[in-house]
């Protein structure tokens, strides 16, 4: 096999992807992202023992990495590499420190690996490289990735030979180096939460909410996962990594409101208007913020994608005139929908699929994305981002074609919520609303994911669904009614507000004088996708949550033995038919 990558739901066969990425990720750019990944195990055991500054310095450097190795994040094999000299540089500076080498006197491998060519030019020399080859990349907008490294300008000719003597490197250091199955399948398990929690590490920490912690958890957990083969102590790790997902997904929305308001009740609408316009995807809202600011007073409408609808919902957001609503639905779609938009696409982050040529020249990323011949926008030292370009091409766009009309209701986040807190325990106690079913997640492409819609439409009407992040779009736009005036579909947010969801439901137990959450009239069908779900579950497991159903089908990376685990513990299991989950829910 060229490649093995079992990260996401769509896995081939659920067993793993070893040609090419269901994804569209080619084997080169699978093997430099396990490059990566190994490249920063080794940058969080040279952090072991340092001073606050360098764990905060490793710590950026490390959900950066994890961040760009999400699943539809990063397609883009020169930047990846990039990333692995820039950590390479960082292990350096902090094993100079002694610090690594007291620790591990042994110098394994993943602290003193280094490319080839560095014994030739330095590392230095190395990313000066790399940036010359990404500088001429951008020139080249539409490159494929095969073309990616031909025609380079001189001060670039050793990059090619680079990036194979890393490919080299990654054929020897990827997820199946480790034997023992369920030794693989606990530390993979591990590295996918962190990747979750370094995405809204990363979302938070550009608005200027950090938390050491978080960052010194991620370097110990990732230096653990490269030394640690006891299934007891890294089953422990993994709930660990449970306990910081909460940690994070707390910070980011205190983060993500205190600096834009608590969302509120909102009605959004998903028609179109007759000016040119740029579409927002992903998930980062300080972008959004950027985006709308320098759109302002230009004649260039914004609307969002998939993840990025609940920025309608923020109070900080709904004074520009020009931010019209939502368009389209879930990422996975986007390859019809970013066509018939018209206008330009921003990527924020990750949920992009390989584009097509009728929307190639008119799509841009930013922060952690990344796709070869997609021009890339970057910060600048005061870290702003220049959208100029955006703007400027847009204008020569011809207006969105519209899909649908009228609106789609959100913003129930769990002050929102805790606002309704009496009016919600007065359906319960007088019996017209009799459960609660939490259905996050993700959205994909599978035809099983049908399923959702399905358990949505037959769920008794005195029951209310818990949503948070892009798996709504199976049922947000049914017209499922309301309780008294509760709607039936109470949205949060983005994925990260899955925070939301197990505050809200903290806040019932409470009132309600529960002793065990799970004692709560509230059943979990979740479906996932990539590793922020990954993430979202270990955060609830910690919370104590049990009996999730999770689906459409449960992770490839799960081997039996650590499976079983999971369901003996906390009653993890995987979705069953249409009528055996409405069943379960309506019998519990």
């Amino acid at each position: 096999m060229s490649m093995f990558c079992f990260q996401c739901q769509e896995a081939a066969k659920n067993t793993g992807c070893t040609v090419r990425g269901v994804c569209g990720k080619e084997d080169v750019t699978a093997g430099i992202q396990d490059l990566l990944i190994y490249t920063a195990k080794g940058v969080g055991l040279a952090a072991q023992g340092a001073g606050d500054d360098q764990v905060i310095r490793a710590g950026r450097y490390l959900v950066r990495s994890l961040f760009a190795t999400i699943t539809n994040a990063n397609f883009d094999r020169l930047r990846i590499a990039s990333l692995v000299l820039e950590g390479l540089v960082l292990r350096g500076e902090l094993l100079a420190g002694g610090l690594g080498h007291q620790n591990h006197p042994e110098n394994p491998d993943i602290l003193t690996w280094k490319p080839l060519l560095a014994e030739s030019r330095s590392l230095e020399e190395l990313q000066d490289q790399l940036a010359a080859a990404l500088a001429y990349q951008a020139g080249r907008s539409g490159v494929d990735q095969k073309k990616q490294l031909e025609n380079l300008p001189e001060e670039a000719q050793a990059v090619p030979a680079l990036v194979e003597d890393l490919e080299g490197k990654a054929a020897l250091v990827g997820i199946l180096a480790q034997e023992q199955e369920d030794v693989r399948s606990l530390r993979e398990l591990t590295i996918y939460g962190l990747k979750g929690i370094a995405a809204y590490a990363e979302h938070a920490a550009v608005l200027g909410y950090e938390d050491p912690e978080i960052y010194r958890f991620a370097a110990a957990a990732l230096a653990r996962t490269s030394q640690d083969e006891n299934p007891e102590s890294l089953t422990a790790l993994v709930l660990e990594t449970g306990k910081t997902a909460v940690t994070t997904m707390a910070l980011l929305d205190k983060a993500n409101t205190e600096t834009y308001g608590n969302p509120e009740i909102t009605q959004v609408n998903i028609g179109t208007r007759s000016n040119p316009a740029i579409l927002i995807s992903g998930h980062d809202l300080k972008d959004m913020e950027e985006l709308l600011e320098q759109t302002a007073g230009t004649g260039v409408d914004v609307y969002t994608h998939s993840e990025m609808l609940p920025a309608n919902y923020y109070p900080a957001f709904k004074k520009y005139d020009h931010f019209v609503g939502n368009y389209g639905n879930a990422w996975w779609q986007q390859d019809k929908e970013f066509e018939s938009f018209n206008g330009v696409i921003l990527m924020t982050t990750n949920c992009i699929v390989p584009p097509k040529e009728s929307y190639k020249t008119r799509i841009f990323t930013t922060g952690m994305a990344g796709f070869p011949g997609v021009p890339h926008i970057s910060e600048d030292s005061q870290g702003r981002k220049d959208f100029s370009a955006l703007v400027s091409l847009a204008k020569t766009c011809q207006p969105p074609i519209e899909l649908e009309q009228g609106s789609i209701t959100g913003g129930f986040a769990h002050h929102q919520i805790s606002q309704l807190a009496d009016k919600v325990i007065d359906a319960v106690k007088s019996g017209a609303l009799k459960r609660f079913v939490v259905m996050a997640g993700c959205d994909g492409r599978h035809k099983s994911r049908d399923h959702f819609t399905q358990v949505a439409q037959g769920l008794p009407r005195d029951t209310v669904i818990l949503t948070a992040g892009c798996a709504k779009y199976r049922y947000n736009k049914l017209d499922l009614g309301d309780i008294g005036g509760i709607p039936r579909v109470l949205d949060a947010g983005q994925c990260n507000d899955s925070y939301s969801l197990a505050v809200t439901a903290l806040t019932l137990k409470e009132a309600f004088g529960m002793a065990d959450i799970n004692d709560l009239p509230i059943d979990f069908d979740i479906a996932w996708y990539e590793q922020k779900a990954v993430a979202v579950l270990l955060a609830l497991l910690h919370l104590g949550f049990k009996n999730v159903r999770l689906g459409p089908t449960l992770p490839a990376f799960l081997s039996p033995g650590v499976a079983k685990v999971l369901v003996d513990t906390f009653g993890i299991q995987g979705t069953g038919t249409v009528e055996e989950d409405l069943a379960a829910i309506t019998a519990s």
